[in-house]
């Protein structure tokens, strides 16, 4: 009976042992789960509140205890703020700088004339302050809040003088973080992020080195090189362009790249062209084909070779094009592009097309030139300058017949979603790259010398001996008399006149096979008709013997 008992009690007190550890294993979990909940949702929280553009660029500083963050016109209490979940994998550093002089305005950077020759004073351009740079040598990334400035891309560029000085910030820093003295060195990783509702300037910070843009903000991984030069030029036109290349010591010659390896030296040739574009008609086919025999009487380059491409619409025909290619052109076909806020009947409402030399993503760089221009002195020395370099035309905007461009498809899409929304003080190609390129770097005014002369102060219409080039603006050399340039019968094109101007171009078509000369011959079809007339016509006056100009 006892035995029995006692064996019901303990089995008994064991089954109640038993419950008792279930119903406390039942409390205690999910006491534990949400311990272990917490755990990760805290762990998931920091990951989410981490900034995405922290996220993006962290996997490359893995090997990093800290990762050092410059900040330029940010408030570091509010970054701090949002950089709160991540603070022990960070180093914020504050960037001081002094503000430009608000009473400065972009005029006094970019002024319509400079003394280039130094003949009276040294031009010098305004104080652009710059921070300690020295100080922020070991910087990771530097983060940036670019000032919108005055006016609105949506309508022009904009020209704003602390909106520059913020570019100008951050691109000297991070050259000044990553740069090395051999240009054949790894810089390593640095990154450019720029916050808030405007972005950085497309003349500095290019789009081909965007690795992402989301909201409000944008990353970028740039070329250090490229960059470098940037910051060497000067802060606006109102200096001429040094020619300095990388480093800021080499002249352009050291754009030809040097690396070592296997003891072996390897030199990387730049691919460059000139280039020119036809479109809408044959009218300028003679004047390309001059352009190009000037250019190779011209050139003497360090190069293998430099093309010559001629971008031509469907206007340009079977005769015209094997005239072309005769002369060293290399022809590649274009859709032409209509100048969205040019009159119907414009002489420039197709001019946009000039923007397609962007897409010559081939090169490395060009030379953009008008087809009216002739090359009398060797100019291969320029394509050392970066985009855009270009010589003054009036105000603070520079002249689009001969720039510096490096090709970019990134950068032709972003110009052309510009084209419906920017809109150009002349309806052309030259006021919109303006308001695109508002940062630009100014190049001698003989590189451009404009066939434009000043009535009161200039009769003779001499044109200087030592300029690069001549743009002929006005009535075209091939479209007049070869001893006199048909500019003088109109009164109002006598700023355009020039006999000697005439005589140099004529000279260069003396140098032409016959065969290209024929696509010079003023008989040929055009826009211009020529007139024997003895007479004097109304605003005209006609010496004896000479051509009448009508245009049609």
């Amino acid at each position: 009976m006892s035995s029995k008992f006692f064996s019901n009690f303990f089995s008994h007190s064991f089954l109640k042992q038993k419950c008792f550890f279930v119903f406390v294993v039942l409390i205690s979990l999910p006491v534990f789960m949400f311990v272990f909940s917490l755990k990760y949702q805290r762990v998931d929280i920091h990951e989410r509140t981490k900034p995405s553009w922290f996220k993006f660029i962290e996997q490359d500083f893995h090997d990093k205890t800290k990762i050092k963050i410059g900040l330029v016109n940010i408030n570091q209490k509010s970054m701090y703020e949002k950089l709160d979940a991540i603070r022990s994998r960070i180093d914020i550093v504050p960037i001081p700088f002094d503000r430009v002089d608000e009473n400065l305005k972009w005029k006094d950077f970019f002024p319509e004339w400079i003394d280039e020759v130094d003949k009276v004073n040294k031009p010098k351009c305004p104080n652009m302050p710059m921070p300690n740079l020295k100080n922020y040598k070991d910087l990771d990334v530097v983060v940036a809040r670019v000032p919108c400035g005055y006016g609105s891309m949506e309508e022009t560029g904009i020209r704003d003088v602390f909106r520059l000085q913020v570019n100008l910030v951050v691109a000297n820093l991070a050259v000044e973080a990553r740069w090395l003295k051999k240009l054949e060195s790894d810089h390593g990783n640095m990154y450019v992020v720029f916050v808030g509702s405007c972005g950085p300037m497309v003349e500095i910070f290019r789009c081909d080195d965007l690795l992402m843009h989301q909201s409000d903000y944008w990353i970028y991984k740039p070329d250090l090189k490229r960059l470098k030069q940037k910051t060497l030029m000067p802060v606006g036109s109102c200096q001429i362009s040094p020619d300095f290349a990388e480093t800021g010591k080499e002249t352009w010659k050291s754009y030809l790249q040097k690396s070592h390896g296997h003891n072996k030296s390897i030199v990387l040739v730049p691919k460059l062209a000139y280039v020119t574009v036809l479109h809408s008609s044959e009218e300028y086919v003679c004047g390309a084909i001059a352009l190009a025999q000037s250019i190779q009487l011209s050139s003497k380059s360090i190069f293998e070779s430099i093309d010559l491409v001629l971008l031509a619409d469907d206007s340009i025909g079977p005769e015209s094009t094997r005239g072309l290619r005769a002369a060293g052109w290399k022809i590649t076909r274009i859709q032409r592009i209509r100048s969205p806020f040019a009159d119907e009947n414009a002489y420039n409402r197709w001019n946009y097309s000039k923007l397609r030399i962007w897409q010559l993503t081939m090169y490395d760089k060009i030379i953009f030139i008008d087809s009216d221009f002739l090359v009398l002195k060797n100019i291969d020395g320029f394509f050392a300058y970066p985009q855009l370099s270009a010589s003054p035309n009036e105000n603070v905007i520079f002249n689009s017949g001969l720039t510096v461009v490096e090709p970019s498809q990134c950068m032709f899409e972003y110009m052309m979603n510009k084209t419906s929304k920017v809109k150009s003080y002349n309806g052309g190609d030259q006021g919109f790259v303006n308001e695109v390129f508002t940062w630009w770097h100014r190049l001698p005014s003989k590189l451009n010398y404009m066939k434009l002369f000043n009535e009161i102060g200039d009769t003779k219409h001499e044109v200087q001996h030592d300029v690069y080039t001549i743009h002929y603006l006005g009535l075209k050399p091939w479209m007049c008399y070869r001893d006199y340039d048909c500019n003088w019968n109109l009164k109002d094109h006598h700023i355009y006149a020039s006999d000697s101007a005439n005589k140099v171009w004529w000279k260069v078509y003396d140098t032409m096979p016959k065969h290209l000369q024929s696509h010079c011959a003023i008989t040929r079809k055009s826009h211009v008709r020529f007139v024997w007339n003895r007479k004097i016509a109304k605003n005209v006056s006609l010496p004896d013997g000479h051509w009448k100009i009508e245009v049609k």
